[in-house]
């Protein structure tokens, strides 16, 4: 079981995006340093910053990303999951199904998707932009297939890069929280343009 509120540093000024995540403690477990200029989407997930322990893969399916799935695995190749994006729903707000072996494990969504427009909106308005991640705090929850609630993602106030704090709302198995937390970061890296 992993000590919640997670934490999630976004380092916004980094030339490839990078994620760290710490648990309650402050301890580090998991960093992704996404690479620049792929042709399609392939993100591999860290034990360590130094990037020498990989503990999973996520690949999409395809080029175009409009409705693709993201295949989760482990380092050595065994299947964790299937994150998927469903197209025409995230165009307003974000929406993702998480299957494991074609079964259902949880849905992530937007909150409020007004949030994230008047983010995006304020942030683009010259000095005062800055200050967005202030002002505007998007959210996301994690629900199970029984419609209960798992997880919440929230955007945490900051300047230089962006914070989301992670908790957890409800029973989920180890294998289930694993999958639910490599999805959290699959859709931070994919929301990461729209607040």
């Amino acid at each position: 079981m992993l000590a919640y509120p997670l934490q999630l540093s976004f380092k916004i000024v980094a030339v490839a995006p990078q994620i760290a995540v710490t648990d309650a403690s402050g301890a580090l477990l998991l960093y992704v340093r996404q690479k620049l200029f792929k042709l399609r989407e392939a993100v591999t997930v860290f034990g360590d910053q130094a990037q020498t322990r990989p503990l999973y893969t996520i690949a999409a399916d395809r080029v175009l990303d409009f409705s693709a799935r993201y295949h989760v695995a482990t380092a050595a190749g065994e299947p964790v999951g299937v994150v998927q994006r469903q197209g025409m729903r995230s165009f307003w707000k974000a929406h993702y199904d998480v299957t494991r072996d074609g079964a259902p494990v949880l849905q992530l969504r937007e909150e409020n998707p007004w949030v994230k427009v008047l983010d995006g909106l304020f942030g683009e308005i010259p000095l005062l932009g800055m200050l967005s991640g202030y002002l505007f705090h998007p959210a996301y929850l994690a629900t199970r297939p029984d419609g209960g609630p798992a997880l919440r993602v929230r955007k945490q106030a900051a300047l230089w890069e962006g914070r989301y704090e992670i908790t957890r709302l409800g029973e989920l198995s180890a294998e289930d929280e694993e999958l639910g937390l490599l999805a959290v970061l699959m859709l931070l890296l994919l929301e990461r343009s729209r607040g």
